[in-house]
């Protein structure tokens, strides 16, 4: 497909609750793309959302991806869905902005992969913090050895239990907790430390009326022995954070995955005989992937294939926490 010379026009395949507290407005603000149209199979929501931001509703998924004033998909989409219509999409030649996790299967997720880039496609998935700033200092911080050699790596997600309905709870659909707030620590391990994660054991609790996992805990390995905890769960208190440990110093990042647009991170170093804290910018890390998004659409396809590795090694490191984890029922 050629490279975008006119505003990207972009659909919405569905109504999550992502889509309205985070990505609609971002979308609809973004100058060079317009928000066409939300589809759903409930025409009352799909209105709802129309109206609030301003662009069309569609009744159906397959609706919107027939039409020819569609360049491109934003799909937020349950996990367990993601692959069925991120094809769909790639199949009716639409761009994809896909919701995490891109596939619950690895080999589904290189399948998608080489698809888009068989037709010329864009296909981005949105697993947003690395794009925020705070992320890029704490690489410079570790670059410049503030910490010393790194040792250790430990990283949280976790949120405070939901109703009973909520769709995570349905792992037919949802997926449960590793796909929706596992795979952040998970994509922090591989984004500091790179390729050569290795996942060691994992404990996965599951709930007994539903089977969904509910929590869990990954020990895992880095190339030169550094270690690496995750930790992730909804049943918890909210807390999401990165911690670096390094032979000469300790650097603590809080708010590690979801800061507010407003809120200026702060870098807590520890070392010694002394404690320093530096205060970053504040960013949005979706309106970044948005930008990013319609950047590489606007370039061509051959502008996306730098995340496509970052995308493949999460799925792998997801598939192999499953193979290896003692689950217990709770």
């Amino acid at each position: 497909m050629e490279a975008l010379t006119t505003s990207l026009r972009c659909g919405v395949l569905g109504c999550a609750d992502i889509a309205w507290r985070r990505m609609l407005r971002v979308l609809a603000a973004e100058p060079g793309l317009e928000l066409t149209a939300v589809a759903s199979r409930d025409e009352a929501r799909a209105a709802r959302f129309a109206r609030e931001f301003g662009c069309a509703a569609v009744h159906g998924y397959e609706a919107l991806l027939g039409s020819a004033d569609i360049d491109a998909v934003y799909v937020p989409l349950p996990a367990m869905l993601h692959t069925e219509w991120v094809e769909k999409a790639l199949c009716a030649g639409k761009h994809v902005l896909v919701e995490k996790p891109l596939a619950a299967d690895p080999g589904d997720a290189e399948r998608l992969l080489r698809l888009a880039r068989s037709a010329g496609l864009v296909l981005r998935e949105n697993m947003a913090f690395p794009q925020h700033a705070q992320h890029a200092r704490v690489r410079r911080e570790l670059d410049s050895g503030a910490i010393g050699e790194l040792r250790d790596f430990s990283s949280v997600f976790t949120i405070p239990p939901l109703p009973e309905e909520n769709i995570r709870y349905q792992p037919e659909v949802g997926g449960g907790a590793l796909l929706d707030l596992g795979v952040y620590p998970i994509r922090a391990a591989s984004h500091f430390l790179g390729p050569d994660v290795e996942v060691v054991h994992a404990v996965l609790r599951l709930q007994a009326r539903t089977r969904t996992v509910i929590s869990g805990r990954v020990l895992a390995c880095a190339a030169g022995g550094v270690t690496v905890d995750l930790a992730f769960g909804m049943e918890h208190s909210y807390r999401t954070s990165c911690e670096f440990a390094g032979s000469g110093g300790r650097l603590v990042l809080e708010r590690a995955f979801t800061p507010p647009t407003t809120y200026q991170p702060v870098l807590r170093f520890e070392r010694q005989d002394h404690r320093e804290q530096i205060v970053t910018r504040a960013d949005d890390q979706f309106a970044n992937v948005v930008r990013s998004f319609v950047d590489a659409v606007r370039g061509g396809a051959g502008a996306a294939v730098d995340h496509d590795d970052a995308s493949l090694r999460q799925a792998r490191l997801v598939s192999e926490v499953e193979r290896v984890a003692r689950r217990v029922t709770v």
